[in-house]
């Protein structure tokens, strides 16, 4: 990967953390403020959870763009074919499920009522499953990973053996 595209991952990367972070403390606090007046009509604690759900979402976010960081940060060392990327990947893929879950927990909180329309939920329930299919997209990607590294050990190997030999 050239520098001109590292560079430019950094920079979306800082603007969507930037952003995560200005929601997770600007608008989450407005909304709760939304959602708490008396003739709103969701229960205390339906407001309560939406607004946990979304600062942990929030939360699930920024944790992969940090591992897409370090990931970002090893293909610049030439690192990335390495078993410590894996553990970013695998931290990924858990955060991702993670989110889906949140997803699904945003929809069950919303179901109840006439606050949120019954479309509302479904189309929340159908980003959870869309979320479940990137974190399916991210294994397949992690073994490609592994394998990608098996390969360069044995490359290793072999590139030591030919060198005894010569």
């Amino acid at each position: 990967m050239g520098k001109l595209t590292v560079l430019a991952l950094r920079a979306v990367l800082v603007a969507l953390f930037a952003g995560s972070v200005f929601v997770q403390t600007v608008m989450v606090p407005l909304l709760a403020g939304d959602l708490g007046e008396p003739d709103a009509e969701l229960a205390a604690y339906q407001r309560t959870s939406v607004v946990v759900i979304l600062v942990l979402g929030f939360l699930a976010v920024e944790v992969v763009l940090a591992c897409v960081w370090q990931l970002v940060r090893m293909v610049g060392r030439g690192t990335v074919f390495s078993h410590g990327a894996s553990r970013y990947v695998h931290v990924v893929t858990g955060a991702v499920v993670a989110a889906a879950v949140l997803l699904f927990a945003l929809a069950a909180v919303l179901a109840p009522g006439e606050a949120v329309p019954p479309g509302m939920v479904l189309l929340i329930c159908g980003a959870a499953v869309a979320a479940l299919g990137v974190a399916l997209v991210v294994v397949v990607l992690r073994m490609l990973l592994a394998q990608a590294v098996a390969r360069d050990v044995e490359a290793t190997q072999l590139r030591s053996e030919l060198d005894e030999v010569i």
